[in-house]
């Protein structure tokens, strides 16, 4: 768009001062024509700009005129760097920005700046696992949030897939699942992403609330969801070094309650069902003791009987 590029050309003139079309056209990726147009535009709009003719000639900001886009400090400068400069999935959008951005900054940032931006490398697939894969309806979703326009989606749920129109009000990252907080006519709403099977953004607007909380909101889906989550809560016994491991595979439903008489460390561990609790235990096999509750020895028990009838009698 000629506005962005307008306002990368003010800026790459804010950083060095005097420019020349030809330094445009290479910097923003244009036609040296293209960028006098540009520099002639931003003169004729009544930006301070005038053109210098003659060898070592130019455009510059008369004045040394600056328009700070930034209000960046130091600090605040390389935080913002060091967050998205080398994350692997930035968007062509991003990097265009960042570039932009370096050009904004005072040349006394702008070196520590760059710096940032390749001190750290984000990469999203854990070991073994795959790169992670863009959420699916991301882009469209975003452009209804921000220009606040009603989505009908089809929607695979519990009950079986059910189509609806909703006003989408934010999009949440939560471990690695995108999740898509709404409002409904029976009141807020929260959708997984992956699960939506079909979507068009319409051109009604969306209502949104005032002072509306987003924050607050995902706080609260949180808290339900990890009510449900942790239902059945049972105490075991274990090693010191296993409660690292178990703590990947429970999170915050796993607490430390101390050591026991013979070395090993108490826990209380939860999931949403005695199932589950089992599930998650029994990997471990007799590394993990749990003393309580009946039902969770009761489904080990039982997870144990499943696999001996399996392979016990299996040939070697």
């Amino acid at each position: 768009m000629r506005a962005d590029r307008l306002v990368a050309t003010l800026l790459l003139m804010q950083s060095r001062g005097r420019v020349t079309a030809a330094e445009v056209a290479q910097a923003l990726e244009v036609s040296v024509a293209t960028a006098r147009r540009d520099l002639e535009a931003l003169s004729t709009a009544g930006i301070p700009v005038y053109p210098q003719p003659g060898r070592g000639g130019g455009w510059s900001l008369v004045g040394g005129a600056r328009t700070d886009l930034t209000g960046l400090t130091a600090s605040e400068a390389q935080a913002l760097f060091l967050l998205v400069g080398s994350s692997s999935g930035r968007s062509a959008d991003a990097t265009s920005a960042l570039r932009k951005l370096v050009q904004a900054l005072p040349a006394t940032f702008r070196v520590e700046a760059e710096a940032a931006g390749r001190a750290v490398l984000v990469d999203p697939a854990g070991w073994g696992s795959s790169a992670r894969p863009r959420a699916p309806w991301i882009d469209e979703l975003q452009g209804a949030v921000v220009r606040r326009r009603q989505v009908s989606l089809t929607y695979a749920g519990r009950s079986g897939p059910s189509a609806r129109v909703v006003d989408p009000w934010a999009l949440v990252d939560k471990g690695e699942v995108w999740y898509l907080v709404a409002g409904t006519p029976g009141g807020r709403r929260t959708f997984r992403l992956d699960r939506i099977r079909s979507l068009s953004v319409l051109d009604s607007p969306a209502p949104r609330p005032d002072g509306l909380d987003v924050a607050a909101i995902w706080e609260s889906v949180v808290d339900e969801a990890e009510q449900r989550r942790s239902r059945v809560a049972a105490t075991a016994l274990t090693s010191a070094f296993l409660v690292g491991v178990l703590r990947g595979q429970f999170g915050r439903h796993l607490t430390e309650l101390g050591p026991a008489e013979d070395g090993r460390v108490r826990i209380r561990v939860a999931s949403h069902t005695a199932r589950s609790v089992a599930e998650k235990l029994a990997g471990f096999g007799a590394a993990v003791e749990v003393l309580e509750p009946a039902s969770v020895r009761s489904e080990l028990a039982a997870l144990g009987a499943e696999l001996v009838e399996r392979y016990a009698a299996a040939d070697p």
